[in-house]
């Protein structure tokens, strides 16, 4: 059998050919090789650039949600400053309203001695009438002086030391805006020799305050809502401090003492203690509400002790118009602490206010003057009568002492 029979041409032309195609085919593998790395390369590039733009707008909107946006910051402060002015304003007007509630309140308080006065059938003393409200006297402090009808000893010997007398009394008033009472009500027969006996001290030195309030030891917690309210409509004043006539007083230094308090809205001041609630009769400072306050041994909350506190003018105005439904507790002391119980109320511990009466001299030595002075033993100075003058020399502040302070 030949090649040529079976399909085979030896031709030389036919392998070139071949040859030919072969070549050919390689070249068009190649360029499409080519063309397709080019055509993945651009997208490629493109994508770089995208991500790069979509990173900086991710970057803007970070810095815009964290407030650096510089296009913002200037609109962020000047709301800011404004919000701020808002507020500042809102606050300011909240104290001219609690001012202006306040004074109403006064007014009420006024208004309803005047009436309990008139309802009860008693005489209204110049000092109980309605002042005006328009260009009220602003004091500093009314200090009460808790006495008793047998107290005159007591009395003279205040008189003879820390209480300023006649014109001395009334120029502390004028230019220092103090005020200083002996505080007692009427005998149980009233119209009766006790009381004639104190109009007649009265005429001669003019520095009682009088309330509607029947005398008694037992009703001394009556006693207190009694002065505050009276008190509080008589005169505008910033403080109203209660004290007993057998402790000695430095009135510049309570002065001085208090005014350290005048922008804070309530504030109760005095010596705290929380002594032992007695359950057992007989015996002195007895609680026959004890069970009020827990199981036999508990103490009572925290509270001045009762020789000299002094409260702001909103608490005396708390007292006044809510004073028939305060609950008066044996201890007069006691009673006051409980009706500051649950108000927002700043409760001062000042030490200097209770000072014995052997420590009030080195203290006054060393340039700290005492604000009041007595014996822890005697809850008062022990035979104050004749101890007072004595006190008064080695702890008192100094006779002008009341003039050089501001």
């Amino acid at each position: 059998m030949s090649w040529k029979s079976k399909g085979f041409d030896p031709n030389p032309k036919s392998m070139v050919t071949k040859k030919l195609t072969l070549l050919l085919c390689i070249g068009c593998f190649c360029a499409g090789m080519l063309f397709s790395d080019r055509m993945w390369t651009v997208p490629e590039a493109e994508d770089k650039t995208i991500s790069r733009a979509m990173g900086v707008k991710d970057e803007r909107l970070k810095l815009i949600s964290e407030g650096c946006d510089p296009i913002r910051q200037k609109d962020v402060k000047h709301e800011s400053k404004d919000i701020l002015s808002e507020v500042s304003r809102t606050h300011n007007a909240i104290q001219t309203l609690d001012k202006t509630i306040s004074n109403l309140e006064m007014e009420l308080a006024a208004t309803r001695a005047v009436q309990e006065s008139i309802i009860n059938g008693s005489p209204i003393s110049d000092e109980l009438k309605i002042p005006e409200t328009n260009g009220k006297r602003k004091y500093l402090m009314v200090v009460g002086i808790n006495t008793a009808f047998s107290s005159r000893k007591r009395r003279d010997s205040v008189r003879a030391t820390w209480m300023p007398q006649g014109e001395e009394r009334k120029k502390l008033e004028e230019e220092k805006g103090i005020i200083m009472r002996f505080v007692i009500g009427h005998s149980a027969t009233s119209g009766g020799i006790l009381d004639r006996a104190i109009e007649a001290e009265d005429r001669k030195h003019g520095d009682f305050l009088r309330l509607e309030h029947v005398e008694g030891y037992l009703e001394l917690s009556a006693k207190t809502k009694t002065y505050f309210a009276t008190a509080a409509a008589l005169w505008d004043a910033d403080f109203y401090v209660k004290v007993d006539d057998d402790v000695h007083v430095n009135i510049a230094t309570l002065g001085a003492t208090l005014a350290r308090h005048r922008t804070k809205p309530r504030v109760y001041i005095g010596c705290m203690k929380s002594g032992p609630v007695l359950a057992q009769k007989g015996v002195r400072y007895h609680e026959p509400e004890h069970w009020k306050f827990g199981e036999e041994g508990n103490k009572y909350f925290r509270h001045a002790t009762g020789q000299l506190y002094a409260i702001s003018r909103d608490l005396a105005s708390y007292i006044s118009i809510n004073q028939h439904v305060l609950h008066k507790y044996a201890n007069e002391d006691v009673s006051l602490g409980s009706w500051f119980i649950g108000l927002d109320v700043d409760h001062i511990d000042d030490r200097s206010l209770c000072c014995g009466t052997t420590d009030c001299e080195w203290k006054a030595q060393a340039g700290n003057v005492c604000v009041a002075s007595f014996d822890w033993t005697c809850s008062g100075i022990c035979k104050s009568v004749e101890r007072m003058k004595d006190v008064h020399r080695r702890c008192g502040e100094g006779k002008n002492a009341l003039w050089t302070e501001a």
